[in-house]
């Protein structure tokens, strides 16, 4: 079998300290993957070190076909990616980041594409403001352009839609689905976890660098009514 993502026996330090300990993880193609963890669990290193952003100290890490240690500019042209915190460059207005995106990523028919994304989020009449002085929200709108605008098949985003208002949650929640459904394959971390319940095919639950837990939501429940923040708090405190 394929897999997108393959991660066995991942280790991570910082020094002295273990930030990730016997990750061992397979994502096939289509899948909408969920990372969830509490603050400092380990899932924005995890989310680096397969993004090719951040080495490792053991294990093997496979993203889109590559050795992500041998191959991370490769695998970055790959993917896209919506960090954490927002931050597009100051100096560029919110057109001409995406244009400046299109351009690096060799994007084909890029006036197009940046008119599509415009649209998408109603970025016309902030379109020329400086990206320095735009909203978290508006931010937070340009970064996930920029991650999907040359199409990859394979994106990574790390809490997408804190920033956004319910409106765009909504809309952003639709076109992933429809990502998936059109053959891409998506890594998630977010503390939003009734907006990711309704996303997620598969979960990982992280705590102190270790999966407490993995699998669909219905293999991770106790009780038939248990939705994922009570599947989260139970992992999370049985530690």
């Amino acid at each position: 079998m394929s897999f997108v993502i393959s991660v066995k026996d991942l280790d991570k330090y910082f020094g002295d300290f273990q930030a990730l300990a016997d990750i061992n993880i397979a994502i096939q193609p289509r899948e909408f993957y969920g990372c969830f963890g509490p603050n400092g669990a380990g899932k924005t290193t995890l989310l680096k070190i397969l993004t090719g952003q951040l080495d490792y100290n053991g294990g093997k890490v496979n993203v889109s076909g590559l050795a992500v240690k041998n191959s991370p500019l490769e695998v970055k042209r790959r993917i896209g990616i919506v960090p954490e915190f927002e931050s597009p460059p100051s100096f560029l207005t919110a057109q001409e980041y995406l244009y400046f995106v299109g351009h690096v990523r060799e994007v084909n028919d890029i006036e197009t594409k940046v008119k599509n994304w415009m649209d998408f989020f109603d970025l016309w009449e902030r379109g020329d403001v400086l990206c320095r002085d735009l909203s978290k929200g508006t931010r937070q709108k340009l970064m996930i352009a920029a991650a999907v605008i040359h199409q990859p098949k394979l994106l990574f985003l790390d809490e997408p839609f804190i920033n956004l208002d319910p409106i765009y949650q909504k809309k952003v929640q639709k076109y992933l689905l429809d990502y998936i459904k059109s053959g891409g394959t998506i890594f998630m971390c977010t503390h939003l976890l009734e907006i990711a319940e309704k996303l997620c095919t598969r979960i990982a639950i992280l705590d102190h660098g270790r999966i407490v837990g993995e699998g669909d939501i219905n293999s991770l429940r106790k009780k038939p009514k248990e939705d994922l923040s009570d599947i989260f708090m139970r992992l999370v405190q049985s530690r």
